[in-house]
């Protein structure tokens, strides 16, 4: 296996200040944009930006604030975490990030999904009906798109394309790019099918319940005769000096976020014994730089990733903490994993 890599993930989560004060959301993506050029000093590998069009998450233009970070970076990777394709034109999606890829000297990256919120949807003017409809055509499109050659495709929610080309080519030849997957056997198949590497969004439970998926995804490789694709994995947490002051700072920001979303989707508040649960023994890697990269190893062997991307943005969290999370996670997290990898 490939050296890992380790990323790091963020919404753009609307933050507090030390009164607990919402941050207005123009601050909010200044804030991100110092947030990743502290994480390309610390030698994280790479950024992911996830996309919303709701007022408790700032960024709903991921590519603009990543061409922002090239601007003040040298080295990290800037992708998305995820890119709603379904409410999207693959053909524009594909140009703004070859574009980013152009301007960051070819650091660019993209996520697709079809994302955990619907708001895009009548935003855009687009059926949730057609939800399936849409991203299976849309991906099918972009997955051709992704090869830079002349695009023949028809579908039935745009108009067809007869030997298209689309600019900016990418230095490289093509866009580095994965698929999205929250775990359904559907999600894995695709992901295959279309020669793009999976990243799995492992936000709770224990990990271990992911192997079958990773099984099948590396078994449908096998049965197609498709070289080995890198498997990724992305989970919320965040890392302070000890594990109850990581612990402390986390969740009454962890809770405001999950019981908002319940209240939208019918889910039971979070408890503190959820959250010590998750902490414990399930997907939030909360605690002191030990703790945390003891865990983040157990999951990069228990899965066989070639990535772990950490979600250190998890509800309203004020910027000073979210800075001493990525300055540990960077300079004493990922190399603790990196040596416990290679014992």
């Amino acid at each position: 296996m490939s050296e890992t890599k380790f990323g790091l993930d963020t919404f753009g989560d609307v933050t507090v200040n030390d009164a607990g004060v919402p941050t207005p959301a123009h601050q909010v993506i200044r804030d991100v944009i110092a947030q990743a050029t502290l994480a390309d000093q610390v030698g994280v590998d790479a950024i992911g930006l996830g996309e919303h069009h709701r007022d408790d998450y700032a960024i709903s233009s991921p590519d603009m604030v990543l061409a922002a970070i090239a601007g003040q970076t040298s080295r990290i990777h800037l992708g998305t975490a995820v890119t709603v394709l379904s409410s999207d034109d693959p053909v524009r999606v594909y140009e703004r990030f070859a574009t980013l890829d152009a301007v960051s000297n070819g650091r660019a990256e993209i996520t697709l999904g079809r994302g955990s919120f619907t708001e895009s949807f009548p935003l855009f003017g687009y059926d949730l009906e057609q939800y399936e409809t849409l991203f299976n055509e849309k991906l099918d499109l972009f997955s051709k798109l992704l090869t830079e050659k002349p695009v023949h495709w028809q579908g039935t929610h745009r108009a067809p394309l007869h030997g298209a080309n689309v600019y900016p080519k990418t230095a490289a030849g093509r866009l580095p790019a994965w698929i999205g997957v929250g775990g359904s056997p559907e999600s894995v198949i695709r992901s295959v099918k279309y020669g793009i590497p999976m990243a799995l969004a492992i936000i709770g439970g224990d990990p271990a319940r992911f192997a079958p998926y990773v099984d099948l995804y590396h078994r449908a490789q096998d049965e197609i005769g498709r070289d080995r694709m890198p498997l990724s994995a992305h989970s919320p947490g965040h890392i302070a000096a000890t594990d109850e002051r990581a612990r402390e700072q986390l969740f009454p920001h962890f809770k405001a976020n999950r019981d908002r979303i319940g209240a939208e989707r019918g889910w039971p508040p979070t408890s503190h014994d959820d959250f010590l649960n998750e902490a414990d023994s399930g997907s939030l890697y909360v605690g002191s730089p030990e703790t945390v990269a003891r865990r983040i190893a157990s999951t990069v062997q228990t899965l066989g990733l070639d990535r772990f991307d950490l979600k250190y943005a998890n509800g309203p969290m004020p910027h000073d903490q979210l800075a001493e999370s990525i300055e540990l996670y960077g300079q004493t997290v990922i190399p603790m994993v990196k040596d416990m990898l290679a014992r």
